[in-house]
């Protein structure tokens, strides 16, 4: 016998959880359509999208964020 859940307790109503959803895609789609625009001109697009504190790689932006966390916990 399979167990059924009848009763959902959510706080968020489903439209709203519709338009997070779309917003989701939206967003998605974006960021899917600029990195495919750069790949196939050869484009450095990872450039675009700065990182923490305005680094210029994505390394540099790891490092920034561990800085900051472990400058939190002292």
């Amino acid at each position: 016998m399979a167990y059924q859940h009848t009763e959902t307790h959510t706080s968020i109503s489903s439209s709203h959880l519709n338009g997070f959803r779309i917003i989701f895609v939206v967003t998605f789609m974006i960021f899917l359509l600029m990195a495919m625009v750069g790949q196939l001109f050869a484009w450095n697009w990872r450039t675009w999208l700065p990182g923490a504190e305005g680094t210029r790689s994505i390394f540099e932006s790891v490092n920034s964020a561990v800085y900051t966390v472990i400058s939190q916990l002292r």
